[in-house]
């Protein structure tokens, strides 16, 4: 991993600035300043309810937000849902540039593996049958499992479904790809497989990834920054030796070691 004084330098591809989301009269972020450069991988860590699901969901933009802005390569993510046009316009739509993988598989029950991942590339990127299916093979055989193209989710383990949404996201070949505790609902065992094909990924493919995970030595082989996060607001932000090793934060400790203890 490079250092992160080093990869920091780069042009931001991820930008939020003073962003306020709230349900109701429950402030859920709260006046977030966030700058991700192109190609880092960032870890966000915090206790349940401290705003991290959201955060991924705003970039996304599956969430409206209340104040502020939130650019993504180049492009504004609205603070509203206003809708997006696609094909025909001249840029893809933001929401297209960034991937995401969610705690549960969301697969097409009724389509195959390469079905699943061929959907998204044919109908919304206008790629012919061909091209679509070329590309699911290779992402397939990114994660592993390129001898499953012509299985249904029913017959895969959880870990070779997580695996198969991870690939149906790269896909699209996102800019920006947001993993939000892609392990949390899987059994004990299924875990290693996973997290070694985002391992991967993140040693392989220069590409900015913001994830969400409560494994702290997966966090920190794998970012070169990590946050950590506690009602809506960033607290600590540093390296992993900075924040998983050696925090000077004193809530950032005592979250770790509730994490140890459990």
């Amino acid at each position: 991993m490079f250092e992160l004084a080093s990869i920091t330098r780069a042009a931001p591809q991820i930008i939020l600035r003073d962003v306020v989301k709230s349900y109701g009269v429950a402030r859920v972020i709260d006046h977030l300043d966030l700058s991700i450069a192109q190609g880092q991988k960032v870890a966000l860590i915090g206790p349940s309810g401290s705003g991290k699901s959201t955060v991924l969901r705003l970039i996304k933009g599956l969430e409206t937000y209340q104040h502020g802005s939130i650019e993504v390569d180049g492009a504004p993510v609205p603070a509203r849902h206003s809708g997006w046009h696609w094909p025909g316009a001249k840029k893809m739509p933001v929401i297209h540039r960034v991937g995401m993988v969610f705690q549960q598989f969301n697969l097409f029950p009724h389509l195959t593996v390469q079905e699943n991942i061929t959907e998204a590339p044919f109908r919304v990127l206008q790629l012919s049958r061909e091209e679509a299916q070329e590309r699911a093979y290779e992402y397939l055989s990114l994660v592993g499992l390129g001898h499953k193209a012509n299985a249904y989710p029913s017959q895969l383990s959880g870990g070779q479904q997580q695996r198969v949404a991870i690939a149906r996201a790269l896909a699209m070949r996102p800019k920006v790809m947001l993993f939000d505790e892609v392990t949390s609902a899987l059994d004990p065992e299924l875990v290693g497989e996973v997290l070694a094909v985002i391992r991967t990924i993140a040693h392989e493919q220069h590409m900015t990834m913001l994830l969400v995970t409560h494994e702290m030595k997966f966090a920190q082989d794998i970012a070169d920054r990590v946050l950590f996060m506690e009602a809506g607001k960033i607290v600590a932000d540093g390296s992993p030796r900075q924040i998983l090793i050696d925090p000077d934060n004193e809530r950032t400790r005592r979250f770790l070691n509730r994490v140890e203890q459990r």
